[in-house]
Protein backbone atom coordinates (compact mmCIF):
# COMPACT_ATOMS: atom_id res chain seq x y z
CA UNK A 1 0.00 0.00 0.00
CA UNK A 2 2.81 2.36 0.91
CA UNK A 3 4.49 1.58 -2.38
CA UNK A 4 1.30 2.29 -4.25
CA UNK A 5 0.90 5.65 -2.51
CA UNK A 6 4.50 6.51 -3.33
CA UNK A 7 3.95 5.68 -6.97
CA UNK A 8 0.76 7.69 -6.97
CA UNK A 9 2.57 10.66 -5.42
CA UNK A 10 5.34 10.43 -8.01
CA UNK A 11 2.73 10.25 -10.74
CA UNK A 12 0.95 13.34 -9.42
CA UNK A 13 4.24 15.22 -9.11
CA UNK A 14 5.23 14.17 -12.60
CA UNK A 15 1.93 15.27 -14.09
CA UNK A 16 2.15 18.54 -12.17
CA UNK A 17 5.69 19.13 -13.38
CA UNK A 18 4.59 18.37 -16.93
CA UNK A 19 1.80 20.95 -16.70
CA UNK A 20 4.16 23.51 -15.17
CA UNK A 21 7.43 23.06 -17.01
CA UNK A 22 6.79 21.27 -20.31
CA UNK A 23 6.49 23.77 -23.16
CA UNK A 24 3.03 24.09 -24.65
CA UNK A 25 1.33 26.37 -27.10
CA UNK A 26 1.20 27.01 -30.84
CA UNK A 27 3.91 26.55 -33.42
CA UNK A 28 2.20 29.12 -35.64
CA UNK A 29 1.72 32.80 -34.89
CA UNK A 30 -1.20 33.30 -32.53
CA UNK A 31 -2.47 36.58 -31.07
CA UNK A 32 -4.30 36.81 -27.76
CA UNK A 33 -6.02 40.03 -26.75
CA UNK A 34 -6.41 40.44 -22.98
CA UNK A 35 -8.85 43.21 -22.28
CA UNK A 36 -8.19 45.73 -19.48
CA UNK A 37 -9.89 44.65 -16.26
CA UNK A 38 -9.56 40.94 -16.97
CA UNK A 39 -8.88 39.02 -13.74
CA UNK A 40 -5.87 36.72 -13.36
CA UNK A 41 -8.21 33.72 -13.41
CA UNK A 42 -9.85 35.09 -16.52
CA UNK A 43 -6.45 35.42 -18.16
CA UNK A 44 -5.61 31.80 -17.35
CA UNK A 45 -8.93 30.64 -18.74
CA UNK A 46 -8.43 32.66 -21.96
CA UNK A 47 -4.88 31.35 -22.43
CA UNK A 48 -6.09 27.78 -21.99
CA UNK A 49 -8.95 28.31 -24.48
CA UNK A 50 -6.54 29.71 -27.07
CA UNK A 51 -4.14 26.79 -26.61
CA UNK A 52 -1.29 28.86 -25.19
CA UNK A 53 -1.10 26.85 -21.94
CA UNK A 54 -2.33 23.36 -21.08
CA UNK A 55 -4.12 24.20 -17.86
CA UNK A 56 -5.60 27.30 -16.29
CA UNK A 57 -5.07 25.62 -12.91
CA UNK A 58 -1.33 25.39 -13.52
CA UNK A 59 -1.43 29.11 -14.40
CA UNK A 60 -3.27 29.83 -11.13
CA UNK A 61 -0.67 27.81 -9.22
CA UNK A 62 2.16 29.87 -10.72
CA UNK A 63 0.26 33.06 -9.87
CA UNK A 64 -0.06 31.99 -6.24
CA UNK A 65 3.69 31.36 -6.03
CA UNK A 66 4.99 34.33 -8.02
CA UNK A 67 2.36 36.97 -7.29
CA UNK A 68 2.87 40.17 -9.29
CA UNK A 69 0.54 42.26 -11.42
CA UNK A 70 -0.39 40.94 -14.84
CA UNK A 71 -0.82 43.44 -17.65
CA UNK A 72 -3.56 43.56 -20.25
CA UNK A 73 -2.85 43.98 -23.95
CA UNK A 74 -2.29 42.01 -27.12
CA UNK A 75 0.28 39.21 -26.90
CA UNK A 76 1.90 37.33 -29.75
CA UNK A 77 2.84 33.67 -29.34
CA UNK A 78 4.68 31.78 -32.06
CA UNK A 79 6.41 28.91 -30.23
CA UNK A 80 5.71 26.57 -27.32
CA UNK A 81 6.60 27.89 -23.87
CA UNK A 82 6.19 26.78 -20.28
CA UNK A 83 3.43 28.22 -18.16
CA UNK A 84 6.14 29.99 -16.13
CA UNK A 85 7.43 31.70 -19.27
CA UNK A 86 3.92 32.73 -20.32
CA UNK A 87 3.19 34.08 -16.84
CA UNK A 88 6.43 36.10 -16.82
CA UNK A 89 5.56 37.66 -20.18
CA UNK A 90 2.24 38.89 -18.83
CA UNK A 91 3.89 40.18 -15.67
CA UNK A 92 6.47 42.11 -17.72
CA UNK A 93 3.79 43.45 -20.02
CA UNK A 94 5.63 42.07 -23.05
CA UNK A 95 2.77 43.09 -25.31
CA UNK A 96 2.82 43.06 -29.09
CA UNK A 97 3.11 46.42 -30.79
CA UNK A 98 2.00 47.14 -34.33
CA UNK A 99 4.33 49.45 -36.24
CA UNK A 100 3.07 52.41 -38.24
CA UNK A 101 5.69 54.29 -40.25
CA UNK A 102 4.84 57.81 -41.37
CA UNK A 103 7.42 59.02 -43.92
CA UNK A 104 7.95 62.71 -44.59
CA UNK A 105 5.34 63.91 -47.05
CA UNK A 106 2.56 61.50 -46.07
CA UNK A 107 -0.86 63.12 -45.94
CA UNK A 108 -3.86 62.05 -43.87
CA UNK A 109 -5.01 59.65 -46.56
CA UNK A 110 -1.61 57.95 -46.62
CA UNK A 111 -1.43 57.74 -42.82
CA UNK A 112 -4.95 56.33 -42.62
CA UNK A 113 -3.95 53.61 -45.10
CA UNK A 114 -0.85 52.78 -43.03
CA UNK A 115 -2.96 52.53 -39.86
CA UNK A 116 -5.43 50.25 -41.60
CA UNK A 117 -2.61 48.08 -42.99
CA UNK A 118 -1.38 47.62 -39.41
CA UNK A 119 -4.91 46.47 -38.48
CA UNK A 120 -5.28 49.20 -35.89
CA UNK A 121 -8.32 51.00 -37.30
CA UNK A 122 -10.17 51.37 -40.55
CA UNK A 123 -9.10 54.01 -43.04
CA UNK A 124 -12.40 55.86 -42.69
CA UNK A 125 -12.47 55.76 -38.89
CA UNK A 126 -8.96 57.21 -38.68
CA UNK A 127 -9.79 59.98 -41.16
CA UNK A 128 -12.98 60.81 -39.28
CA UNK A 129 -11.07 61.13 -36.01
CA UNK A 130 -8.39 63.29 -37.67
CA UNK A 131 -11.11 65.71 -38.77
CA UNK A 132 -13.00 65.61 -35.48
CA UNK A 133 -10.19 65.86 -32.93
CA UNK A 134 -8.84 69.27 -33.95
CA UNK A 135 -8.88 70.35 -30.30
CA UNK A 136 -5.50 68.62 -30.10
CA UNK A 137 -3.99 71.57 -32.00
CA UNK A 138 -6.43 74.38 -31.19
CA UNK A 139 -3.68 76.38 -29.48
CA UNK A 140 -1.41 76.02 -32.53
CA UNK A 141 -3.94 76.36 -35.31
CA UNK A 142 -7.39 77.54 -34.13
CA UNK A 143 -8.79 77.48 -37.69
CA UNK A 144 -7.68 73.95 -38.54
CA UNK A 145 -10.40 71.69 -39.93
CA UNK A 146 -8.27 68.56 -39.53
CA UNK A 147 -4.94 67.45 -38.09
CA UNK A 148 -3.30 67.50 -41.52
CA UNK A 149 0.33 68.59 -41.22
CA UNK A 150 0.52 68.06 -37.46
CA UNK A 151 1.05 64.27 -37.43
CA UNK A 152 4.82 64.18 -37.33
CA UNK A 153 6.72 61.80 -39.63
CA UNK A 154 8.17 59.01 -37.50
CA UNK A 155 7.88 55.30 -36.73
CA UNK A 156 5.22 54.60 -34.12
CA UNK A 157 4.40 51.52 -32.06
CA UNK A 158 0.79 51.01 -31.09
CA UNK A 159 -1.28 48.28 -29.50
CA UNK A 160 -4.41 47.03 -31.21
CA UNK A 161 -6.45 48.41 -28.32
CA UNK A 162 -5.25 51.95 -29.07
CA UNK A 163 -8.03 54.11 -30.45
CA UNK A 164 -7.60 56.51 -33.39
CA UNK A 165 -7.73 59.34 -30.85
CA UNK A 166 -4.86 57.79 -28.87
CA UNK A 167 -2.78 57.37 -32.02
CA UNK A 168 -3.46 60.92 -33.16
CA UNK A 169 -2.56 62.26 -29.72
CA UNK A 170 0.80 60.46 -29.89
CA UNK A 171 1.58 61.82 -33.37
CA UNK A 172 0.63 65.38 -32.43
CA UNK A 173 2.74 65.13 -29.28
CA UNK A 174 5.69 64.10 -31.45
CA UNK A 175 5.07 67.14 -33.66
CA UNK A 176 5.08 69.43 -30.65
CA UNK A 177 8.37 67.96 -29.45
CA UNK A 178 10.04 68.52 -32.82
CA UNK A 179 8.51 71.97 -33.32
CA UNK A 180 9.81 73.05 -29.91
CA UNK A 181 13.28 71.76 -30.72
CA UNK A 182 13.31 73.53 -34.09
CA UNK A 183 12.04 76.74 -32.53
CA UNK A 184 8.74 77.01 -34.35
CA UNK A 185 7.03 80.12 -33.02
CA UNK A 186 4.48 82.59 -34.25
CA UNK A 187 2.01 81.57 -36.95
CA UNK A 188 2.15 77.78 -36.84
CA UNK A 189 -0.60 77.49 -39.45
CA UNK A 190 1.39 79.44 -42.02
CA UNK A 191 4.68 77.74 -41.18
CA UNK A 192 3.31 74.21 -41.40
CA UNK A 193 1.33 74.97 -44.56
CA UNK A 194 4.37 76.40 -46.32
CA UNK A 195 6.57 73.57 -45.05
CA UNK A 196 4.12 70.98 -46.41
CA UNK A 197 4.41 72.51 -49.90
CA UNK A 198 8.19 72.53 -49.67
CA UNK A 199 8.12 68.90 -48.53
CA UNK A 200 6.11 67.84 -51.56
CA UNK A 201 8.11 69.86 -54.06
CA UNK A 202 11.60 68.52 -53.39
CA UNK A 203 13.15 65.45 -51.74
CA UNK A 204 16.54 67.20 -51.39
CA UNK A 205 17.06 68.83 -48.01
CA UNK A 206 19.62 71.32 -49.34
CA UNK A 207 17.15 72.60 -51.95
CA UNK A 208 14.33 73.17 -49.50
CA UNK A 209 15.35 76.64 -48.23
CA UNK A 210 15.63 77.77 -51.87
CA UNK A 211 12.24 76.29 -52.77
CA UNK A 212 10.81 78.07 -49.73
CA UNK A 213 12.36 81.32 -50.95
CA UNK A 214 10.68 80.92 -54.36
CA UNK A 215 7.31 80.52 -52.65
CA UNK A 216 7.89 83.46 -50.34
CA UNK A 217 8.95 85.63 -53.29
CA UNK A 218 5.79 84.68 -55.19
CA UNK A 219 3.60 85.35 -52.18
CA UNK A 220 5.24 88.73 -51.74
CA UNK A 221 4.23 89.86 -55.26
CA UNK A 222 0.83 88.10 -55.15
CA UNK A 223 1.90 85.63 -57.82
CA UNK A 224 0.09 82.24 -57.80
CA UNK A 225 2.28 79.48 -56.39
CA UNK A 226 1.14 77.07 -59.15
CA UNK A 227 2.29 73.93 -57.34
CA UNK A 228 1.11 70.55 -58.63
CA UNK A 229 0.95 68.90 -55.16
CA UNK A 230 -1.83 71.28 -54.11
CA UNK A 231 -3.83 70.36 -57.22
CA UNK A 232 -3.38 66.68 -56.41
CA UNK A 233 -4.48 67.28 -52.83
CA UNK A 234 -7.57 69.16 -54.00
CA UNK A 235 -8.51 66.17 -56.16
CA UNK A 236 -7.90 63.77 -53.28
CA UNK A 237 -10.17 65.77 -51.00
CA UNK A 238 -12.96 65.34 -53.54
CA UNK A 239 -12.03 61.71 -54.25
CA UNK A 240 -11.26 62.58 -57.87
CA UNK A 241 -7.52 61.96 -58.06
CA UNK A 242 -6.70 59.58 -60.95
CA UNK A 243 -2.97 59.11 -60.46
CA UNK A 244 -1.94 62.03 -62.64
CA UNK A 245 -2.95 65.66 -63.19
CA UNK A 246 -5.42 66.42 -65.97
CA UNK A 247 -6.42 69.76 -67.46
CA UNK A 248 -9.73 69.51 -65.60
CA UNK A 249 -7.82 69.28 -62.32
CA UNK A 250 -6.03 72.54 -63.06
CA UNK A 251 -9.41 74.19 -63.62
CA UNK A 252 -10.96 72.81 -60.44
CA UNK A 253 -12.37 75.62 -58.32
CA UNK A 254 -10.83 74.45 -55.05
CA UNK A 255 -9.20 76.74 -52.53
CA UNK A 256 -6.29 74.28 -52.65
CA UNK A 257 -5.79 74.86 -56.38
CA UNK A 258 -2.83 77.24 -56.35
CA UNK A 259 -3.04 77.63 -60.13
CA UNK A 260 -6.36 79.45 -59.77
CA UNK A 261 -5.92 81.09 -56.38
CA UNK A 262 -3.01 83.21 -55.23
CA UNK A 263 -1.60 82.80 -51.75
CA UNK A 264 -1.15 79.73 -49.63
CA UNK A 265 -3.80 77.00 -49.64
CA UNK A 266 -6.22 76.87 -46.68
CA UNK A 267 -3.97 74.49 -44.75
CA UNK A 268 -1.16 71.93 -44.93
CA UNK A 269 -1.29 69.21 -47.59
CA UNK A 270 0.98 66.68 -45.86
CA UNK A 271 3.18 66.06 -42.82
CA UNK A 272 6.45 67.97 -43.29
CA UNK A 273 9.69 66.82 -41.72
CA UNK A 274 12.27 68.81 -39.80
CA UNK A 275 14.18 70.04 -42.88
CA UNK A 276 11.04 71.45 -44.49
CA UNK A 277 9.88 73.09 -41.26
CA UNK A 278 13.29 74.73 -40.90
CA UNK A 279 13.17 75.87 -44.53
CA UNK A 280 9.75 77.43 -44.01
CA UNK A 281 11.04 79.26 -40.94
CA UNK A 282 14.31 80.32 -42.57
CA UNK A 283 14.00 80.55 -46.36
CA UNK A 284 17.11 81.32 -48.36
CA UNK A 285 17.59 84.92 -49.50
CA UNK A 286 17.10 84.75 -53.29
CA UNK A 287 15.39 86.53 -56.18
CA UNK A 288 14.12 83.29 -57.69
CA UNK A 289 10.52 83.04 -58.83
CA UNK A 290 10.63 79.69 -60.65
CA UNK A 291 12.03 76.20 -60.35
CA UNK A 292 11.82 72.93 -62.23
CA UNK A 293 13.40 69.50 -61.80
CA UNK A 294 17.04 69.35 -62.85
CA UNK A 295 17.51 66.43 -65.29
CA UNK A 296 21.26 66.44 -64.65
CA UNK A 297 20.98 66.09 -60.88
CA UNK A 298 18.44 63.57 -59.65
CA UNK A 299 16.08 65.09 -57.11
CA UNK A 300 17.53 68.59 -57.36
CA UNK A 301 15.89 71.60 -59.00
CA UNK A 302 16.96 74.35 -61.37
CA UNK A 303 16.01 77.82 -60.22
CA UNK A 304 15.33 80.95 -62.27
CA UNK A 305 14.68 84.63 -61.70
CA UNK A 306 12.92 85.34 -65.00
CA UNK A 307 10.27 83.57 -67.03
CA UNK A 308 12.63 83.38 -70.02
CA UNK A 309 15.28 81.63 -67.96
CA UNK A 310 12.66 79.31 -66.51
CA UNK A 311 11.35 78.40 -69.96
CA UNK A 312 14.87 77.49 -70.98
CA UNK A 313 15.17 75.20 -67.93
CA UNK A 314 11.79 73.63 -68.69
CA UNK A 315 12.85 72.95 -72.29
CA UNK A 316 16.03 71.27 -71.05
CA UNK A 317 13.99 69.16 -68.66
CA UNK A 318 11.56 68.07 -71.37
CA UNK A 319 14.37 67.27 -73.77
CA UNK A 320 16.00 65.07 -71.10
CA UNK A 321 12.65 63.37 -70.51
CA UNK A 322 12.29 62.60 -74.21
CA UNK A 323 15.84 61.34 -74.45
CA UNK A 324 15.21 59.05 -71.54
CA UNK A 325 12.03 57.68 -73.10
CA UNK A 326 9.70 59.33 -70.57
CA UNK A 327 6.57 61.22 -71.41
CA UNK A 328 7.06 64.97 -70.65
Amino acid sequence: MRRFLLLLLLLVLGVGAWFLFAPAGPHLETFVEIAPGTSSKGMGRLLEERGIIRSRFAFDAVRMVKHGTLKAGEYRFDRPASVFAVYDRLRRGDVYYRVVTVPEGYNLFDIASAVEAAQLATHDDFLAAAHKDTALISDLDPTATSLEGYLYPDTYRFQRSDTPMAMLRTMVKRFRQEATQIGTTGNAHRTVTLASLVEKETPVASDRPIVASVMENRLRVNMPLMTDPTVIYAAMLENHYRGTIYASDLQRNSAYNTYRHAGLPPGPICSPGAASLKAALHPAATDYLYFVADPAASGHSRFAKTLQEHQHNVAAYRQAQRAGGSTP
